[in-house]
């Protein structure tokens, strides 16, 4: 089960790999478990991805009850409904491939057994998928949900509808 983390968990030459994993509460059982990274997208910057944290919460859980040491890691997120009509536009489309080698390179440079990626949005849903396609370890993607209507007081609110009704003022 921990094929890959043996490399850095076992042996007189990973003491100090060993020493590093202590600090954030490794016990001397834990380095026989898998570790398993836990890619977490949340971002109270964007609606897509605010609603993550209490599913990464329980996942975390359930990963070091099931017998494993979960790791969690954040992944970047750029939002087009921010940035629309600014140069935060140019960082869109290529978010996907910095999320994912940022998920490859924690799950490689970590040498751990496994990942479980949560995400909500149109960047780090694919993402997830290109980074587990090359990292070649057992892997899990759980879809975060839609967006929440707006918690502002009064009736709700969709996110979505006052986009159209911008166009005309963008070209002004």
């Amino acid at each position: 089960m921990n094929r890959r983390s043996r490399a850095i968990t076992h042996g007189v030459a990973r003491s100090p790999n060993r020493a590093m994993l202590r600090a954030v509460g490794f016990g001397d059982a834990d380095f026989e478990k898998p570790i398993v990274g836990v890619a977490n997208g949340h971002s109270t910057m964007n609606p897509c991805n605010a609603g993550i944290q209490p599913l990464v919460d329980r996942a975390m859980h359930a990963l070091h009850d099931a017998g494993a040491m979960p790791q969690v890691f954040g992944v970047p997120t750029v939002t087009d409904g921010i940035g629309m009509g600014t140069e935060g536009m140019k960082y869109s489309l290529v978010s996907r491939e910095v999320i994912a080698d940022a998920i490859e390179t924690a799950v490689n440079g970590q040498c751990m057994d496994g990942v479980l990626v949560v995400g909500g949005c149109d960047k780090n849903m694919p993402a997830a998928m290109m980074a587990m396609a090359r990292i070649n370890v057992p892997g899990i993607f759980v879809y975060a949900g839609t967006i929440h209507a707006s918690n502002r007081p009064g009736p709700p609110r969709a996110t979505v509808p006052p986009v159209p009704a911008c166009r005309p003022c963008a070209s002004k």
